[in-house]
């Protein structure tokens, strides 16, 4: 056996952790997310580094914010097949970094991985930004995404998370441990969309899913919130679209625990059980309905904060929970730590290890977001500290922009009531903003200009 601890990474997309039995939900069945949570240490305030597909699984291979490795949207690569990557770290260290299903890198560009399945990339490669003056909804946007709502036992998630479920169970009864530690990064796609669920499934939440968190009237919401309400179409969702869409989530997300739990009892029949760390996390959340919005892209709890799970019981009890703000680039640098490695000096975040074997480790408590996708105007970015989160619109031009959001996350958890503009909070706010420039190392609105003429020029080839 190995000195080193095999490290099974298991990243869905698209699950909101509120959506998880072990993060408060009592409607949702996911025992097998639920179990490992009582064998492992749950994190309460994870945050994704970017409320987007490509660029938090870019992020998290680079070890760097988003800002910082040009992984602005879906299209986006990182500049070189030959980067400084986890997956290599992993390979000075003497682990061989597998991938299996989805991780959204091209064929070109693998940054050290080898294949067991290599995952398709999906996604659309256009920006789309968008002018605020724009207060048009894209034409069948909402239609085309409707459409998928429905019940069934096949989809492209269902039929190609079976196959990633299939290739690594199979993995974990052949390793040989004689080869050395493994990284195995197993990528589903569920819960994303399309929504189709098996129907006995899906009947069992039927109509019982709770109400989504309501909307600010659209005219007060931010101008970005507002485009990506028009680019997605998502005005024109019915009360009956909503409720659908809610309820065949729920499933979805039940259905993806199944898959889990099938890895699980494999894991634990095989030879590698007692050296092998399960993490579990997502790259973002699901709007589904929440605030109006649906899908992602936004830095709302529900799309931006993401479960994080840590189970070894060979080292952590279980049970336990972290409930201060980190970022999956902490949960990057900890991976490292834990292999015997070390990462760059300009890599992002903190190695949570100490924080793990420790809960009374006086943690930073500090995550930041950013979105520079599709269907906004300008970026937004988030910071997230001492129980608070502040949110930053950068300027469009001299009439749009900036606009703030504060929320109190301990009072006002569905972020409800912004209290960015409140006298009495306006030295916290300026603090926060401070911290945010200081954790980037730049004002949003430069990186807007920076990431919108990249986007342009990869565009126009």
């Amino acid at each position: 056996m190995s000195n080193k601890p095999n490290i099974l990474f298991i990243m869905s997309d698209e699950h909101d952790a509120a959506v998880t039995g072990c993060y408060g939900d009592s409607l949702v069945r996911t025992p097998n997310l639920d179990r490992l949570a009582a064998n492992g240490v749950c994190f309460d305030s994870c945050y994704t580094p970017s409320p987007l597909c490509v660029p938090c699984r870019l992020s998290i291979t680079s070890g760097k914010y988003v800002s910082h490795c040009g992984a602005w949207y879906n299209g986006s690569t990182l500049e070189s097949n030959e980067t400084p990557s986890l997956p290599r770290l992993l390979r000075q260290a003497g682990y061989t970094p597998y991938l299996c299903g989805k991780h959204h890198l091209v064929d070109e560009k693998r940054y050290g991985f080898v294949d067991l399945l290599n995952g398709k990339l999906t996604g659309s490669n256009k920006a789309g930004f968008r002018d605020p003056r724009d207060q048009k909804n894209v034409d069948n946007a909402w239609e085309s995404r409707v459409k998928s709502f429905h019940t069934g036992e096949e989809s492209v998630v269902l039929s190609d998370d079976r196959e990633v479920t299939n290739r690594v169970s199979q993995f974990l009864k052949d390793y040989d441990e004689s080869q050395g530690p493994f990284f195995l990064h197993a990528g589903y796609f569920a819960p994303h969309f399309p929504l189709i669920v098996p129907d006995d499934i899906y009947q069992y939440y039927k109509g019982k899913t709770p109400d989504p968190i309501p909307a600010l009237p659209f005219e007060e919401q931010p101008f970005n919130y507002q485009q990506q309400q028009l680019g997605f179409g998502s005005r024109k969702a019915s009360r009956e679209d909503i409720r659908k869409g809610r309820d065949l989530y729920w499933g979805l997300v039940d259905w993806f625990d199944r898959e889990v739990g099938k890895l699980l009892s494999v894991l634990a029949d095989s030879d590698v059980a007692d050296n092998t760390i399960v993490i579990y996390t997502t790259d973002h959340g699901e709007n589904k309905g929440d605030h109006g919005m649906w899908w992602k892209n936004c830095l709302y709890d529900h799309g931006a904060r993401v479960p994080l799970i840590v189970s070894w019981p060979k080292r952590w009890a279980g049970g336990q929970r972290r409930a201060e703000a980190c970022s999956l680039l902490d949960l990057i640098q900890g991976i490292a730590e834990l292999a015997g490695t070390s990462c760059p000096e300009d890599w992002d975040g903190d190695s949570i290890l100490p924080w793990l074997d420790n809960p009374d480790y006086q943690w930073k408590d500090v995550a930041v977001s950013e979105y520079y996708g599709h269907n906004r105007s300008s970026s937004i970015t988030m910071l997230r500290h001492d129980g608070w989160k502040y949110v930053y619109h950068a300027r469009f031009d001299e009439e749009f922009g900036p606009q703030y959001e504060l929320f109190n996350m301990i009072e006002d958890p569905q972020e409800l009531k912004n209290l960015a503009d409140d006298p009495q909070y306006s030295e916290r706010r300026a603090r926060m903003h401070q911290m945010m420039l200081d954790e980037i190392g730049d004002h949003p609105d430069q990186i807007t200009q920076r990431a919108n003429a990249d986007i342009r020029k990869r565009a126009a080839g």
